[in-house]
């Protein structure tokens, strides 16, 4: 018996020590390729770097593809690079990730120790899995996307601001542009941005941009997208501003005069600032339904990229964000996102103490845990991001009588080309 003791110690030594060496062996630098610092935030408040390791961000926007011009070329210098310069992690979305999951640059997570997602949403898993099911990466969160609406100018133009009244009355494409000429009678605009509700149709498409001939193809629900743009410009419901644009932001602001804004809730606890400004801001007159369409809109994915010299450390850091409980209710609770965990969301959801002070105490997990059940990652090619942005870009210059809607288009069909030569635009 005391032999068996002693082997069993000697072992446990030996495991120990295997153990101890392996993360002796692992890279004193953590590189992460992003392109905000949203996540950077959050890794910085609620993940505990390891002893002796230093993590490098690398920010590159993502404007015009500069974020993956600059990740591919590191990705190209992968194996030749030293340890401290090795990408460990980079951050992709749902627009362009199956670029870098479906290739060699991406390794599998589960051989890493990321093996349980029961509790993340199904979707998010598909679009971090490559063609044969390998899962290269996690996100940290589930993004339905809503209507988000100022709820004094709803009461304004409806007579109530309650989100169940209000998404009666925004429950059909017919229905909002009925609204959206009621706003304007009362001198509102639907939308700061004619492609403010873009992704209510791009991401319900029922064909990808790109077909398996190589040929760009507009979906169905494109199409109704720019019909709607055409009209809503051409009766003045919306300004004709980029999203991201000072023109559609600055209506966030107290003084603005524009009723919808739609996102996820990324959307308005980290792009909505100026809503949130404590001099000019109108915090807690806003609220969320589902709108017109249900849809999803982008999200952040954690890539584990292949030759990394930190994989320990790369498993904990995907482990945390989707399995650690604590660290996703403080994502929910403390950051106003909905977390990639169904339990935590549901905890929240249920609970009646519960509410967003930005929404003026309404309970938007509760409503995001409805819209996210029926989140489909379909239809998706690499070419996506620029597909989008390009079309709303020169579609935009037609909009405002810059150039006339052939030459938009034609203008938008030498943007892909130069972009992706290998794909055929009409």
């Amino acid at each position: 018996m005391k032999k068996v003791l002693a082997l069993a110690l000697a072992l446990c030594m030996v495991f120990s020590l295997c153990a101890i060496s392996a993360s002796a062996e692992e890279g004193k630098v953590f590189n992460i390729y992003a392109w905000n610092e949203e996540f950077k935030g959050f890794f910085e408040k609620y993940y505990e770097v390891p002893e002796g390791v230093t993590v490098n961000w690398i920010i590159v926007p993502n404007n015009g593809g500069a974020y993956q011009a600059a990740l591919d070329e590191a990705l190209l210098n992968q194996a030749d690079a030293s340890d401290d310069e090795k990408v460990d992690m980079f951050l992709a979305e749902a627009d362009y990730i199956i670029k870098y999951t479906n290739s060699d640059a991406t390794q599998d997570v589960k051989a890493l120790g990321v093996t349980d997602f029961s509790n993340a949403y199904n979707y998010t898993v598909q679009a971090a899995s490559d063609a044969n099911g390998c899962v290269k990466g996690v996100s940290f969160q589930c993004c339905p996307a809503a209507l988000i609406y100022r709820r004094s100018i709803a009461k304004d133009v409806l007579g109530t601001d309650d989100p169940a009244e209000v998404q009666e009355a925004l429950s059909d494409w017919d229905k909002y542009a009925a609204v959206a000429a009621q706003a304007k009678e009362k001198g509102y605009y639907m939308t700061g941005s004619e492609a403010a509700d873009y992704r209510a149709f791009s991401n319900n498409v029922t064909s990808p941009w790109v077909n398996e001939n190589n040929e760009l193809q507009f979906d169905a629900q494109i199409e109704a997208w720019m019909a709607q743009a055409e009209d809503f410009a051409a009766n003045g419901y919306t300004l004709l501003s980029d999203v991201w644009a000072e023109d559609n932001t600055n209506q966030m602001f107290a003084d603005g005069k524009t009723m919808c804004f739609f996102g996820p809730a990324w959307y308005f606890n980290f792009s909505m600032g100026n809503a949130q400004d404590p001099d000019k801001g109108c915090f807690g007159d806003w609220a969320i339904c589902q709108g017109p369409a249900p849809y999803f809109w982008g999200g952040t994915w954690l890539l584990a990229a292949t030759g990394s010299d930190n994989p320990t450390m790369l498993a904990d850091v995907m482990n945390t964000f989707i399995n650690n409980e604590d660290v996703c209710s403080k994502l929910v609770s403390e950051e106003a996102q909905f977390s990639n965990n169904q339990a935590v969301n549901a905890k929240f959801a249920e609970d009646p103490d519960f509410g967003n002070a930005f929404l003026g105490g309404q309970n938007d997990t509760a409503v995001f845990v409805e819209l996210a059940k029926g989140i489909k990652f379909e239809n998706n090619t690499q070419y996506d991001q620029l597909c989008n942005e390009k079309l709303q870009e020169y579609f935009r210059e037609y909009l405002k009588g810059d150039v006339s809607k052939d030459q938009a288009l034609e203008n938008y069909y030498k943007a892909i080309n130069e972009a992706y030569p290998a794909v055929v635009t009409p």
